[in-house]
């Protein structure tokens, strides 16, 4: 798996414990979902072209380094995504947003699209798909498709946690696409949820059931 980069620095892995424990509150959920979702996009962003500009210290005249074209797109997958989005938004503050609404099918555990709204200029950009669950991997196959389809050409994925099962159904269909997560688990059960994992992120980020 290549491709797949594990973010085990010592604050992330601390960050998703306290996430994981069946006690951690919503407000804290979202507080620290949105502090790792910064983190995280540290990471997917690492390879991001810099070129270099003119500009004036206090003390002195000097080349410095600065990004090179339009800002990244960031793509949650509605509605648990928003919450990873935040932080990435919070330390890409130029980013724009495409917003993909999937829900899951809980007999077929298959996604079914209900909106689509991204920037018009794809193409030119890096487009980073966020969610923080990769389950089976139908959802964040479902999504990437969409956005390819709209022109899209340079993805990423990024989730807070992994399932083995869904890896490989990502892998399969997008071979060279950058991953990047917090934690690999063990792997899903038999409703689709991943294990250990943190139950579902939706409902924990926002209080529902």
């Amino acid at each position: 798996m290549v491709t797949v980069r594990v973010l085990d620095h010592p604050l992330v892995q601390h960050k998703l414990t306290l996430m994981r424990e069946e006690t951690c509150p919503s407000s804290e959920f979202r507080r620290l979902l949105r502090e790792i979702g910064g983190l995280l996009c540290f990471e997917a962003t690492r390879d991001l072209r810099l070129s270099t500009r003119s500009i004036r210290t206090p003390v002195a005249t000097t080349e410095a380094p600065c990004l090179v074209g339009r800002p990244p797109v960031v793509a949650p997958v509605l509605r648990a995504g928003l919450g990873l989005a935040d932080g990435m938004l919070d330390l890409v503050t130029e980013a724009e947003v495409a917003h993909i609404g999937l829900r899951r099918d809980e007999v077929t555990h298959r996604p079914e699209v209900y909106f689509m709204k991204a920037p018009t200029d794809l193409e030119s950009r890096t487009t980073i798909v966020v969610d923080p669950m990769l389950a089976t991997g139908h959802s964040a196959v479902s999504a990437l498709t969409m956005l390819k389809e709209a022109g899209a050409k340079d993805l990423r994925f990024v989730c807070l946690v992994a399932a083995p099962e869904g890896l490989g159904t990502l892998q399969a269909a997008f071979p060279s696409l950058p991953i990047v997560t917090a934690s690999i688990d063990e792997r899903l059960d038999r409703n689709a949820y991943i294990v250990p994992g943190l139950g579902d992120a939706g409902d924990r980020l926002y209080g529902t059931e």
